[in-house]
């Protein structure tokens, strides 16, 4: 085959949105699918799968649902606002829609099938909408369910912790939470800023769990202030959720200079407040999310040319822009005796490749950080007294494991007067060492079990350091573990297509649609019939284990949509300097509703009638407004039905496959 003719198959296999059998990429004409009276067998089945959004969520969210309940399509029970509906199916896997719609990643948005039209689901910020929103009318959690009598003891109250106490009290059991600090929150708290993660909306999403009836007992360290043996005497089951507070330093000489730090331990310093200022000249060495934390926050701190102890006294409790931000020893007067540090961030990878989130790179260049890629640390250069006063750097290439190599000829140094290690981090297990694998970390067992310490559990980073989201969706998962050992049942592994996902049989129960009563009696024959009420009819539930793909949706039913996008609000370079505010804007009401409708609700009936239009028999029709609810808006007149595959090829959500149990 020519260059040409291989390219002209490939773009007509790029634009086909059907699926053929290989080989074949033209539709048959529709007379001739119509009237195959042998296909007449394979009627139109309704089927549920999981959208690749929630398959690519870490926690488990059931995202295409509350998109559902805020585009009004899926409405909620009697007497509950739609606002706090989408709210509560959100929190049934994650309770900090506020802060996770703020600071996720949201690989989520990066598995969403829009893509394949033109640009993904804005679902962080309609996440962040029904999470501002709930703080906003003081909607709590679901309750904690009834008191078992068995209690666990979490160790560490930071998003895998406070995950599992949550889920945990829901199941009815005593939760306490240990933690070394003076608040709860972990990483989320301490691991980044708070004009990331707002204090007053982390703090509001954190008082909604321990409302459930958490106990929670601060500054305390386990392995120092209590023992395991103690824990094992108090609790019936114990969960390690340490997190992983030590950072990596570099590997190369000179690195244990006294101004050469951890990424981890600047932003906690900071974050409790006891960092006011940096020195002259900062390079942060990462590429990840915590080194543009590290380098953002450089540069809101600035150098102070006064020694810190003259400028403690000059204090104010607001902010330089007025607002108050949850760090309040950066006032204006202290301001005044400040200006902007030199903050320079280098990267193994070029910058188009860093690990860090797009718009936070974006925003780190905007704010004046000089961002260098594909160069690595060679050495720390240190002078008489042993300080580091340069970081020696060259430029790289990457093997195909990842590891890099120097590019001869090409080294320099780098001035500097701190430098801030942010390339990895493992567990603090000072006390604890019966629990270290050898390698700062806890291992844990496809159920996430502690290996050989029965009723120990264990998630979140001290598993290994991954996403806020892992973390959360870890602690909802050894809650499921811990439920079953204490329950002496047997355990079961997460299904990998998480189980957040519709119930169609519960939302008929909550609409009062459910099944009628099945009495064997009177029913004689067990077969029935599509007209019996005893049954769910012609549906089937593949959510737990198929992921709906694109090629399966009819995407040209989707026209050109563009995002709603959250109001940017730019930091300039000269304006970084104590700026501590928030860098955008929520959605309002309309924009999320209008961004969750451009959700294309893959593996669900989501009411565009093109199945009841274009069928020629009249054999698909809209259930009747009385029994019609989310799953169930139409159904198929067998009697009619001549099986011609048209409602399938033009449903937009591939919710429609032709042949029962096929």
């Amino acid at each position: 085959m020519s260059a040409t003719a291989q390219q002209v198959t490939q773009e007509t296999k790029a634009l086909t949105f059907r699926l053929f059998k290989d080989g074949d990429n033209k539709p048959k004409p529709w007379k001739e699918q119509i009237f195959q009276a042998s296909w007449s067998h394979k009627c139109p089945t309704y089927v549920h799968r999981t959208p690749p959004c929630q398959g690519s969520c870490p926690s488990g969210e059931e995202i295409r649902g509350w998109l559902g309940i805020v585009r009004g399509m899926e409405k909620p029970p009697q007497g509950v606002e739609w606002q706090e509906y989408a709210f509560l199916r959100s929190t049934n896997a994650n309770p900090f829609p506020s802060v996770m719609g703020r600071v996720c990643p949201a690989p989520c948005q990066t598995g969403c099938n829009r893509n394949m039209v033109e640009d993904f689901v804005g679902i962080n910020a309609v996440e962040q909408f029904i999470g501002d929103t709930a703080l906003e009318k003081g909607y709590k959690l679901a309750p904690a369910g009834e008191d078992t009598g068995k209690k666990i003891a979490i160790i560490g109250g930071g998003p895998a912790g406070l995950s599992a106490a949550y889920q945990l009290r829901r199941r009815g059991h005593g939760c306490t939470v240990f933690d070394d600090h003076a608040d709860l929150g972990g990483m989320m708290m301490y691991g980044i800023p708070g004009y990331r993660t707002p204090r007053d909306m982390l703090a509001g999403e954190i008082k909604r769990i321990t409302d459930m009836g958490v106990e929670v007992r601060l500054n305390t360290r386990v392995g120092k202030d209590i023992n395991i043996a103690d824990l094992e005497k108090e609790f019936d089951a114990v969960l390690w959720a340490i997190g992983c507070k030590s950072g990596r330093a570099l590997p190369v000489p000179g690195a244990d200079a006294p101004n050469c730090v951890t990424g981890v331990d600047f932003l906690d310093e900071f974050n409790q407040q006891q960092k006011h200022s940096v020195p002259k000249r900062v390079v942060v060495i990462g590429g990840g999310d915590t080194s543009i934390d590290v380098a953002s926050v450089a540069r809101r701190l600035g150098y102070n040319s006064v020694p810190e102890d003259q400028v403690k006294d000059m204090g104010h409790d607001n902010a330089s822009d007025g607002s108050q931000v949850g760090y309040v020893a950066h006032d204006v007067a202290a301001l005044t005796v400040r200006e902007g540090a030199e903050v320079t961030l280098t990267s193994l990878f070029p910058i188009e490749n860093m690990t860090a989130a797009e718009h936070e790179v974006q925003d780190a260049l905007r704010e004046g950080v000089d961002i260098q890629g594909s160069v690595m640390p060679v050495e720390v250069v240190l002078n008489g007294q042993g300080m580091a006063t340069g970081l020696k750097m060259a430029k790289c290439t990457l093997d195909k494991k990842g590891r890099p190599k120097p590019i001869e000829g090409t080294s320099y140094v780098i001035k500097t007067d701190l430098i801030v290690s942010a390339i990895g981090q493992y567990g603090n297990l000072e006390g604890l060492e019966e629990l270290n694998n050898g390698r700062g970390f806890i291992d844990a067992d496809p159920y996430y079990q502690v290996k050989g310490r029965p009723g120990h559990f264990v998630a979140g980073d001290i598993v290994r350091p991954h996403l806020l989201t892992t973390a959360i969706g870890q602690g909802a998962i050894a809650a499921d573990t811990i439920d079953r050992y204490l329950q002496e049942a047997d355990l079961v592994k997460r299904p990998k297509v998480d189980v957040h996902h519709f119930n169609l049989l519960a939302k008929l129960n909550e609409a009062d649609l459910g099944p009628e009563e099945f009495i064997k009696e009177e029913q004689g024959e067990l077969r029935g019939t599509s007209e019996a009420g005893y049954a769910v009819h012609n549906y089937e539930n593949r959510s737990a284990f198929e992921i709906i793909p694109h090629d399966v949706l009819f995407l040209g039913h989707f026209p050109y949509t563009a995002r709603k996008l959250r109001e940017d609000i730019p930091v300039l370079a000269d304006e970084v300097l104590g700026h501590f505010g928030e860098r955008m804007k929520g959605l309002s009401t309309e924009q999320a509703q209008t961004e969750a409708k451009r959700c294309m609700s893959c593996g669900m009936c989501f009411e565009c009638d093109n199945c009841v239009l274009y069928c020629p028999q009249d054999a698909v029709k809209r259930t009747p407004k009385k029994e019609s609810t989310t799953g169930r808006y139409v159904f198929t007149d067998y009697s009619r039905c001549i099986g011609c595959h048209i409602c399938a090829e033009v449903c937009p959500t591939g919710y429609i496959n032709m042949g029962l149990g096929e």
